[in-house]
């Protein structure tokens, strides 16, 4: 038989931000304590107000089954000591036991228990381990760090199995059967009798427990009201929640502001509204701001809600007095004259002050603009835009909004009737500021933005301070990951090196210290890392990223990657999965003889052409017979066979010659399907090379001209990348 179970915890007002994952931690937590216990419901349901937690757990058996478990104990001729402590610790009798081939095992039964009893001791463990994220103690019990911790006082408890009360009781609250309906419309007790009827008798008493209940209703009723007065609802789901979580009765009121406020830019109006008070955006028939808004009510009012109208509308209407003042007073000062503000400010203590980060950001994008490294850009006005970029960080404005720096920068600069790029390149410079923002493509912008996050990045690493872990405290994976936006959104052609030298101000030292250090402050591995990050939602491979990074020298980013896109493309088809594998056998074969590089050992006259390994320098020998002609021989690229080669061997060689020259050419023209083309030619001469021809062979000029012809083979190879680096 099973029964139904209710628990709702009752508070004062919960954080409407906190609300949608206690109700989920709340599930969370009751299923695990359950389940320790053995039993498990048919299903959970949670709700969450902003005064009251609660769930019904559904179809939750009256008892747990009795189960039995199995103890090993000490040896049959153990001590009686240790047989003593083995009794106390089953609970049995030495006639309990077993005996299998001398040892002594328990078998302990364990009854089933009632629900009512799992609850009782639960439903405090969890009120006890709840992860609220901030917590608070309250009254005369709070002066021990051992009372109860709880987002707000705790009320109320109200635990139901079936009917019955669940003895329940939590830092003197008591579980019972009274709840309290709206604080409102219904204050007094009301009295549940079970899951069954919960939801029901609160709704009658002007509590509608389900979130998503009342989030429906905000917004269906929002929607109708803006359409009634011919507007539009600006969507917003993150509000929607937030008015859900503050009201109990949700009841959405239009109201109205004086049309004048919409001189002030629209975003400063949308976040007045919008963060300050809550209240919806509006925009009518051509796409603009409305001058209405709409609010959440907590009660049915008696007049429909106009007091609660004239109420809120006084509260915004001062808002947005202060909102147009800051407006008019920063439009009093020009960008430039607020822009040496910007030396009493710390940007960081080890890398000076704002002023000092916008003159490094100014040299650094009128350098990326003269040298044509951001194509058709002005170099006056990307260095006019990024000595602004940064100034409206002190104006009134920014000051109240933090959200609005860099936009209203853009306003300001447009009111003092500056270039419409420089206002652009103001507005847009902290773009793209996360997956799926806008990537900016005016030639001024796109120059403002990357040496703005050029020189956080390179500045933060010379200063050994990279991410670490999960901890990355000046953003600096988004700013990687922004400038390898704005690269490849915009084809920018240029060697990362190269201006990544130009952000460490031309300090050579400095430079060497952050990319290709091969240490934490390695700034190409950090680059390599963000890139395989941003490029893992397009389906590229990790793996390949760092097959073509390892051929060294490759941070031509769009070219890299279109090399990846290529060689992901070839090592899905036949051809590239044969190659691949021909490629690994040959260069497991020259790691095994010792030919680790791109070059052979040194052969040394005498040894038969036999490769030595050690520190044997040849060159000191030059004045010995024999000498000049051998180091001639090591010249010629593929020096003639001194053997007849076999007929497999002919036609790998012969391949070699075509693959090569066809696969340095495509390569040079940025070709890679054709290189790829190129080396997929190799891969019949190879198979057939593997299959006929013995690597190893007794003689040993046989055996170094085919290592040298595997070690051509691997060369060709790395000419588009590393495939050792390749999974497969």
């Amino acid at each position: 038989m099973t029964t139904d179970f209710l628990l709702e915890l009752r508070c004062e007002e919960i954080p409407a931000r906190m609300q949608a994952k206690a109700g989920d931690d709340l599930a969370r937590l009751f299923t695990e304590k359950l389940a320790e216990a053995g039993l498990t419901a048919q299903g959970l349901t949670s709700y969450v107000t902003p005064r009251r937690l609660a769930l019904i757990a559904h179809g939750l058996p009256l008892q747990t089954e009795a189960t039995s478990e199995e103890f090993k104990g000490p040896r049959t001729s153990a001590p009686e000591q240790a047989l003593d402590g083995f009794l106390r610790k089953t609970g049995l009798t030495k006639d309990r036991l077993e005996d299998r081939d001398g040892v002594w095992f328990a078998t302990v039964e364990k009854p089933g228990r009632a629900t009512a009893d799992v609850l009782a001791d639960a439903i405090p463990a969890i009120v006890r381990a709840f992860p609220w994220p901030k917590s608070m103690r309250w009254g005369d019990a709070s002066a021990t760090t051992e009372s109860l911790r709880w987002v707000r006082p705790l009320q109320g408890i109200v635990a139901i199995l079936g009917e019955e009360l669940v003895d329940v009781e939590i830092e003197g609250v008591a579980a019972g059967y009274a709840t309290v309906g709206h604080r409102f419309h219904h204050p007094g007790e009301i009295t549940i009798g079970g899951a069954q009827d919960y939801v029901e008798k609160l709704r009658a008493c002007h509590v509608i427990v389900d979130q998503q209940e009342r989030k429906a209703i905000i917004q269906s009723r929002a929607k109708a009201l803006a359409a009634d007065a011919g507007y539009a609802l600006i969507e917003d789901e993150g509000l929607v929640a937030e008015n859900a979580g503050l009201t109990e009765w949700p009841v959405p009121l239009l109201g109205r502001f004086d049309a004048a406020f919409l001189d002030v830019p629209p975003e400063v109006i949308q976040l007045t509204l919008r963060i300050n008070q809550k209240y919806f955006v509006l925009k009518d028939g051509v796409g603009k701001l409305a001058p209405a808004f709409i609010c959440t009510a907590n009660i049915d009012a008696r007049d429909g809600g106009k007091a609660i109208v004239e109420g809120n509308g006084k509260v915004l209407a001062a808002r947005l007095s202060d909102a147009r003042f800051f407006w008019d007073q920063d439009r009093k000062t020009k960008l430039e004259d607020q822009a040496k503000k910007l030396e009493r400010i710390t940007f960081h203590e080890k890398l000076g002050t704002v002023a000092d980060k916008v003159e490094r950001v100014a040299n650094l994008a009128e350098w990326l603009a003269g040298e044509g490294i951001v194509p058709n850009c002005d170099p006056a006005l990307a260095r006019q835009a990024a000595e602004l970029c940064k100034a409206d960080l002190v104006t009134e404005m920014v000051g109240e909004f933090p959200e609005l720096q860099g936009l209203m920068g853009g306003y300001y600069a447009q009111a003092e009737g500056l270039p419409d790029a420089v206002a652009d390149a103001i507005r847009d410079h902290y773009k793209p500021v996360g997956q799926g923002d806008h990537v900016p493509t005016a030639p001024i912008t796109v120059a403002v933005s990357l040496a703005d996050k050029l020189d956080t990045l390179a500045n933060f690493f010379i200063e050994k301070m990279p991410p670490t872990g999960s901890k990355d405290p000046f953003a600096l994976r988004r700013a990687a990951l922004a400038v390898i936006s704005l690269i490849l959104h915009n084809d920018l052609r240029f060697r990362m090196e190269r201006v990544l030298l130009a952000a460490c101000g031309d300090d050579l030292s400095k430079f060497e210290s952050i990319f290709y250090s091969r240490t934490e402050q390695d700034l190409a591995a950090f680059f390599a890392d963000r890139l395989k990050v941003q490029q893992r939602e397009a389906g590229v491979r990790h793996d390949l990223i760092d097959a073509v990074f390892a051929l060294g020298g490759e941070d031509d980013l769009v070219r890299l990657l279109a090399r990846v896109r290529a060689l992901q493309n070839f090592v899905t088809t036949d051809d590239g999965v044969n190659l691949l594998a021909g490629y690994k056998r040959a260069a497991n074969i020259l790691k095994k003889e010792g030919w680790d590089g791109e070059r052979p050992p040194m052969a040394v006259p005498g040894s038969n052409g036999i490769p030595q390994t050690g520190e044997e320098d040849p060159l000191v020998l030059v004045e010995e017979p024999g000498i000049a002609e051998a180091i001639a021989e090591m010249a010629h690229p593929h020096p003639p066979l001194s053997y007849t080669p076999e007929p497999a061997e002919t036609a790998l060689i012969a391949a070699l010659d075509a693959a090569e020259p066809r696969a340095a050419a495509a390569i040079e023209a940025e070709d890679f399907e054709g290189a790829m083309a190129a080396l997929a030619s190799l891969r019949a001469p190879i198979d057939a090379f593997f299959d006929s021809v013995t690597v190893n062979d007794a003689v040993p000029e046989k055996r170094a001209a085919r290592l040298g012809l595997l070690q051509r083979v691997r060369a060709a190879v790395h000419k588009v990348a590393d495939f050792s680096r390749i999974a497969g």
